[in-house]
């Protein structure tokens, strides 16, 4: 193939796009359909430009890809789970991984009581199960995705569902787990999830025009007759979301939008009695339900902007039954409840660190005090399952830090102590040797914003990586949809450690570390936060000596890719070079268009621009296309999903093409289009590790080593 000596030139085709008076004339509005051949043809050329001018990076590509292989336990088992199945018996549940292969198997085999966990070295367990071979059904397939595996509750059948586009949108199916053939029902064109109502119906869910999930569906096995609609959502903020209760009893229907959410209860028993909403739909309430027993225990922000617990009837039908259990506390997020018979288990985020609280359940099922979870690290991130079994005498904890492999832990409930059941494995690297957690430092960092508000950062390097200005950063944020991004562990990031990198995540207004007030300091009208904190961020890091500003790399994806293309346009000199991953760059012309995927239900986050003039005017000024500066920016790469639905492949290709034709880039700006993913990108793990290390790659040689000082 001939190696191309310039990047593609987009033609430029001026359309004015004109609102409350403003004139914006897009030279690329062309791009707008992705399946036009020349569009396409463009972003080809794109991808041949990018593979010529980093063909020089392929041997450190491959070191890097051998650096996460090795690293990595191929051949694997999960942690069993456990299942019993009235009529069937008990069963142990886990997934295996395979060394070659890029998706891995589903499995069950019988157990003897909680207490006879597999033991994964002592080889297949007896009467061990095929359920699923993943890799199989996603032969010939260049991208593949489950949206759901779900077991009946008797056990003989399980449902699941398939992506080979990378577009989120599913074909069901049902499979006879002693036969380990699939039945005849199927479903085209679902959305992920779904649930079993009793052994034998299930429900899912459709979606609009706009493939927001708006209709829920009842599918009776064996009927090939029209399905059951149960319930349609009008309204365009609101997606809907299926699941069941933890006895199986009772299905549960979700209707939320950014602000806003009201739930239903199904009698899985009595479909015919139809669906019972909790309590009416009101305006900027959200709230989340955990069925227990006769009683409900309710997650909700009325009056109480970092949530409040509740409990009430069963049967109840309006919040005005609801009494609080715990009122609201400032600063500390309650971000959900799981009810055990012996215990309630709430999940909270304080200070940025997602920890576990537990409150035991006497006989009558009342609540005990609060008994917080403590770990020793200063950086962590702790989540609960949800179980299957609600009379438990445990559960089970998944812990990880920045330093600390992902574990599983399991948490008596009768003394407290707890068991490791496995720890992420990270196998010696041919260089470095075994992994020591001791041989790193995790410590949170303070920057301070324009406006004086302390914005925390939380980092981790080599223990023996000099603090002089001499070491590359990684920056990382988000910023959105009250998204938090926890310190949590990566083997891929061990290869920048490694390398002299200092990684660092930004926790920036907009997400959820520091509770409501935090989401709302970076939204709407005060979205500009979002964007000056990320700077702060970077000038702390460069002056507290971590790193240089050309050693300085900033990273984000989606709507992090938007905070990447807006810090840039707002200070291109604070960073050496930037990544952004299917970013949403052209978030003014999205957002006014609301026949695009996710666009009306996304006005809650960002402003209605198509009717609010003011909500206009905040995103023209900061949408990172139409705001591109002829300033000097530092290399970019951006990467992109052929079939993403979620932020489509016309932003990053228009925005790349403005940025080269507005500042005169050539080699500096970068764009590679996977032609067989969507928003999470390649679905087989090989070609994903291939991927990271592709950006890791690119990220080390565009910070090269700089002198201290």
């Amino acid at each position: 193939m001939a190696i191309p000596l310039l990047p593609p030139v987009a033609p430029r085709r001026p359309e004015p796009r004109v609102h409350h008076g403003d004139t914006f004339v897009d030279p690329y509005a062309w791009m707008r359909d992705k399946s036009d051949p020349e569009f396409l043809a463009y972003l080809a050329a794109e991808n041949a430009w990018t593979e010529a001018v980093t063909a020089p990076l392929a041997g450190l590509r491959e070191e890097l890809f051998a650096d996460i292989s090795a690293r990595t336990r191929q051949t694997d088992l999960s942690v069993p789970e456990f299942a019993r199945h009235p009529g069937l018996g008990e069963f142990w549940y886990y997934s295996r991984t395979t060394e070659g292969l890029d998706y891995p198997s589903i499995h069950r085999c019988p157990a003897a009581g909680r207490d006879s966990l597999p033991d994964p070295s002592a080889g297949t367990p007896d009467g061990e199960l095929l359920l699923l071979d993943v890799q199989e059904l996603a032969a010939g397939s260049d991208f593949f995705a489950l949206g759901c595996f779900e077991v009946s509750p008797d056990g003989r059948r399980a449902a699941y569902s398939v992506d080979t586009e990378g577009d989120e949108r599913y074909r069901l199916r049902f499979r006879d787990l002693a036969t380990g053939e699939d039945l005849p029902d199927e479903v085209a064109e679902v959305a992920a999830g779904g649930c079993w109502a009793g052994d034998g119906a299930f429900c899912y869910l459709t979606v609009d025009d706009a493939w927001r999930p708006d209709r829920l569906w009842w599918h009776r096995l064996g009927d090939q007759g029209a399905d059951e609609l149960l319930h349609t959502e009008p309204d365009e903020r609101f997606w809907l979301g299926v699941d069941a209760s933890r006895d199986n009893r009772w299905v549960q229907l979700a209707a939320a939008s950014k602000t806003t959410t009201q739930v239903w209860l199904l009698d899985a028993t009595d479909p015919a009695s139809g669906l019972r909403a909790l309590t009416g739909r009101r305006e900027g309430v959200e709230y989340d339900v955990e069925i227990a027993g006769d009683r409900l225990f309710i997650v909700h922000n009325d009056g109480a902007p970092d949530f409040a617990l509740a409990e009430a009837p069963l049967a109840a039908t309006s919040h005005e039954q609801w009494r609080t259990l715990r009122p609201g506390e400032e600063g500390t997020r309650l971000l959900g409840v799981t009810a055990y018979d012996r215990v309630l288990v709430m999940s909270l985020r304080r200070e940025g660190i997602q920890t576990v609280a537990l409150r035991h359940r006497d006989a009558s099922g009342d609540l005990g005090a609060e008994v917080p979870l403590a770990f020793d690290e200063p950086l962590y991130q702790v989540d609960a399952d949800d179980g299957d079994e609600a009379d438990t005498d445990r559960i089970r904890l998944h812990y990880q830090s920045m330093v600390t492999p992902d574990q599983v832990l399991e948490h008596s409930l009768s003394d407290g102590s707890r068991r490791l059941l496995k720890q992420r494995p990270v196998l010696d690297h041919p260089v470095h040797g075994p992994y020591r957690p001791t041989d790193y430092v995790q410590r949170r960092e303070w920057a301070t914003a324009p406006d004086g508000t302390r914005v925390p950062l939380s980092l981790v390097y080599r223990a023996d990586t000099p603090l002089d200005g001499s070491a590359g950063c990684v920056l990382y944020g988000y910023g959105a949809y009250e998204i938090s991004v926890a310190p949590t562990f990566s083997i891929a990031r061990l290869s920048l450690l490694d390398r002299g990198y200092v990684y660092a995540i930004a926790h920036v207004r907009g997400g959820g570390e520091l509770g409501r007030a935090w989401y709302d300091a970076g939204k709407l009208a005060a979205k500009q936060n979002t964007f000056t904190d990320f700077v702060a961020c970077a000038r702390h890091l460069v002056a507290a000596g971590y790193t240089t500003t050309s050693r300085l790399v900033a990273e984000g994806g989606s709507a992090g890719g938007l905070l990447i293309g807006a810090a840039l346009n707002l200070a291109p000199d604070a960073f050496g070079a930037a990544h952004a991953a299917v970013p949403f760059v052209d978030a003014l012309t999205t957002t006014l268009d609301p026949d695009l995927p996710l666009t009306v239900s996304e006005w809650e986050e960002w402003g209605d621009p198509l009717h609010d003039p003011e909500a206009y005017a905040r995103m023209r000024a900061y949408s990172p296309y139409e705001n591109v500066r002829e300033l000097p920016y530092p290399p970019i790469l951006v990467t992109a999903g052929l079939n993403d639905t979620r932020v489509e492949v016309t932003e990053p290709a228009k925005w790349v093409a403005q940025l080269r034709h507005v500042t005169g880039a050539t080699d500096r700006v970068l764009l590679r289009t996977e032609v067989a993913a969507g928003h999470g990108g390649n679905s087989g793990r090989y070609q994903a590790w291939r991927d990271a290390a592709f950006e890791l790659a690119w990220m080390v040689s565009a910070t090269p080593p700089h002198p201290a000082g």
